[in-house]
């Protein structure tokens, strides 16, 4: 499973033989794989300082965990012709993010355990507000570019209706810069096909004999030209319309045809000369998040720790890592066991939902007797 459970519990003799007899039961019983979880020692400040970070880690632990979300998506939509290849872009240092998490050292050079807490969260705050100021600027960049080319590919992937007819109709086909001859386009069903052939000039005076073509079909009729004089165009429009031909309505410019077929080459060239800048941002700033966002999780363990453990601080944080969905009820069930005597009206009305305890008010999902926090990598499969 990509989850893991990280807890703390105090560091005293009896609770480190608390934390022997989890790892002993749950080695036993197969429940979770568990590592030492190494925090450095911070300088602690007030607690009243404390109590203002556990608040603030809690608001960018949330939005370190969307950031890397987006991001993640971000290269789910940038690599779209090659998805089965995300994950090989999703790492951490170097590393999957499973191993990443399981073999966490803090970054000394980049967050300095000697400054105060609050100069630590302030850096990791920081850094975070860039990578997502910049992200979006990138993909809104990116994301215009492939819009307007997705409206120009629409464009000639419609049906004979509607697409454009620049790519597909050439000069040849037309009579041009005639003051007195012009070229129609006309859609005819399929099965009118021999009807327009026997009738297509008698639609009309002054239709040129002979002049029809066919130059492009799609499942439901053909496009077809024809030459006429410019005096009778309503009247060829309107016995068209009559016999259900559908005269449609374009006139061909060569300089608009160049324009289209020379944007949608500009657009592509745009497209995949921003496509391996943006991924190796993406690549490289989705690790400096996630890295980041470990820490947190790390400084979060270090805050509650002290908050529910009190001075001097001596603790010890675990990362459980569950086997498999199926057995994190029973991995609850024992770890809440093994810590209950660190709070036994909070473990009583755990361990026994049926038990009301006037004046407290517990969820199985948000308090335990131990320091707890989820880390779910499935968030990034």
């Amino acid at each position: 499973m990509s989850e893991f459970w990280l807890i703390s519990a105090p560091g005293d003799k009896e609770n480190l033989q608390a934390l022997e007899r989890m790892h002993t039961v749950t080695s036993k019983s197969n429940l979770s794989y568990n590592t030492k979880f190494t925090i450095p020692d911070f300088k602690v400040g007030t607690l009243d300082s404390l109590v203002g970070l556990s608040d603030e880690l809690g608001k960018l632990d949330a939005f370190a965990e969307s950031l890397i979300k987006r991001m993640a998506q971000s290269v789910v939509e940038v690599m779209e012709d090659a998805k089965g290849k995300v994950q090989e872009n999703l790492l951490a240092n170097g590393a999957d993010l499973t191993s990443f998490v399981t073999h966490f050292e803090w970054d000394m050079a980049k967050y300095p355990a000697k400054q105060p807490l609050v100069s630590v969260v302030d850096t990791l705050a920081k850094q975070l507000a860039q990578i997502e100021t910049d992200l979006k600027s990138r993909t809104a960049a990116y994301n215009t570019l492939k819009t307007n080319l997705e409206n120009l590919e629409k464009k000639s992937m419609g049906n004979l209706f509607t697409r454009t007819l620049s790519d597909i109709v050439s000069k040849d086909d037309f009579v041009l810069d005639s003051e007195y001859l012009i070229t129609l386009l006309v859609i005819v069903p399929k099965p009118s096909y021999s009807q327009w052939q026997k009738t297509y000039e008698s639609l009309s005076d002054m239709v040129v004999p002979r002049s029809t073509k066919l130059i492009a079909e799609d499942n439901e009729g053909g496009l077809f030209t024809v030459t006429l004089f410019r005096k009778v165009i309503d009247d060829f429009k309107t016995k068209a319309k009559e016999n259900k031909f559908t005269v449609r309505e374009f006139y061909y410019d060569e300089n608009e045809v160049k324009r289209e077929r020379e944007e949608m080459t500009r657009l592509l060239s745009d497209k995949k000369q921003q496509y391996g800048p943006l991924l190796r941002w993406l690549k490289v700033n989705f690790s400096e998040a996630f890295i980041a966002w470990i820490h947190i999780k790390a400084l979060r363990v270090f805050v509650e720790s002290v908050l529910r453990y009190g001075l001097p601080v001596n603790f010890q944080a675990v990362l459980l890592q569950p086997h498999k969905k199926s057995s994190t009820k029973r991995l609850r069930e024992v770890l809440n066991s093994v810590f209950r005597h660190l709070d036994q009206v909070a473990a009583a009305s755990i361990l026994d939902a049926s038990v009301e305890i006037p004046g407290l008010q517990l969820s199985n999902q948000d308090y335990f007797p131990y320091v707890y926090f989820h880390i779910d990598l499935s968030l990034f499969d």
